[in-house]
């Protein structure tokens, strides 16, 4: 996407995370990378972010995390609404899916080369 710079918000001791700059490094795409655990993604922001991804509210959840295992998030999830599931997400970074790439018009969750390949690389 030339010109365009995308924002990744990440968490640096994250695995997939670290994959996923390495892809888009290696494919030539310029980013900004923001720690969303030591710097949380703004409630305003994450609604924006959640809306333009079309994902289901549960997908913006990383379930294999200690947050989502130690607040009872499989359970609690199912009678949350949006908004308060937004604002526990907001509170806490290690309970975001990461990472999360706002592209400007598409906006990906988690790191699937396809979907980055599709989306990301023109």
């Amino acid at each position: 996407m030339p010109g365009l710079t995308i924002h990744v918000y990440q968490y640096p001791k994250c695995n997939t995370c670290r994959k996923a700059l390495s892809w888009l490094e290696h494919h030539g795409v310029k980013y900004q990378a923001r720690d969303l655990v030591s710097d949380p993604i703004p409630l305003a922001k994450l609604e924006d972010l959640f809306r333009r991804s079309k994902l289901p509210i549960a997908r913006l959840f990383n379930t294999s995390g200690e947050s989502y295992r130690s607040g009872h998030f499989k359970e609690r999830l199912r009678t949350m609404s949006e908004n308060e599931a937004l604002g526990a997400l907001a509170k806490d970074g290690k309970l975001v899916k990461r990472p999360i790439v706002d592209a400007g018009k598409v906006v990906l969750v988690g790191f699937d080369p396809e979907l980055f390949a599709e989306h990301l690389v023109t």
